[in-house]
């Protein structure tokens, strides 16, 4: 982005470029055309003539606002994403690796279409602003580990309640009918949130079964340690 800007002289010319592009100065970078010429007697002068530019830097954040900010204005929906916050932390599990969470509101309005069924289509479009997100520019002096998170007017505070009470529930019938169930297909985020209940609530515990889309979680009868009458090919959720 740049515009081609003349004034008396060169500082007056960056810094009306500046103001016209939105920027500050200091955010600015510029190209001198014309030096300004004073002339003699009144002729023949001259003002500057400079290029003012303004490049902006190609960040994980910027790369995931574009995305869905672009895909929600493709589905004419009245609504934009925003940056919450971000967080950098050295990783627990790479050495020499930092690992940077990118927390997203969506705001506006028809926000039901972009949450789906149970958080399907919420947890679409994350995974692909992981993706987007994950092309910025690499420093090779650096590692960084990028993880998008993006909620949708607190949905996925009020979800995670919702599960937690789930969870309670069936631990209690499972209890009360001594025999194991089985809950619908859920996402890993919110298998792991039903798993984290469950390890709380004594003479239950919980495994997975089925794969991709259609794994479910089996609350079983008897302590974690027993895994009792676990079938074969069941596993934990990592």
């Amino acid at each position: 982005m740049e515009i081609t800007i003349s004034a008396k002289t060169v500082k007056l010319a960056v810094e009306l470029g500046a103001k016209q592009l939105g920027k500050d100065v200091s955010e600015v970078t510029y190209t001198v055309i014309e030096e300004p010429k004073k002339g003699f007697l009144g002729m023949g002068a001259s003002e500057a003539k400079v290029i003012v530019s303004f490049s902006e830097s190609i960040t994980p954040e910027k790369l995931t606002l574009d995305f869905l900010n672009t895909l929600i204005q493709n589905m004419g929906i009245e609504a934009e994403a925003k940056i919450v916050k971000t967080d950098e932390k050295a990783s627990e599990k790479r050495k020499d690796t930092i690992d940077r969470e990118i927390y997203v509101n969506i705001e506006g309005e028809g926000l039901g279409m972009l949450i789906g069924r149970h958080g399907d289509v919420l947890d679409a479009i994350q995974y692909l602003s992981n993706i987007a997100a994950g092309r910025f520019p690499r420093d090779p002096d650096q590692h960084v580990s990028v993880k998008v998170m993006i909620d949708i007017e607190n949905y996925r505070e009020k979800r995670e309640e919702t599960l937690k009470i789930l969870a309670r529930r069936m631990a209690q019938k499972a209890l009360s009918y001594r025999r194991n169930l089985t809950l619908e297909p859920m996402s890993s985020y919110e298998r792991r949130i039903i798993h984290s209940e469950i390890q709380e609530i004594d003479g239950v515990h919980t495994y997975s079964i089925g794969s991709e889309s259609d794994r479910r979680i089996v609350i079983a009868l008897g302590n974690e340690e027993k895994k009792a009458d676990k079938p074969l090919g069941a596993e934990e959720d990592n």
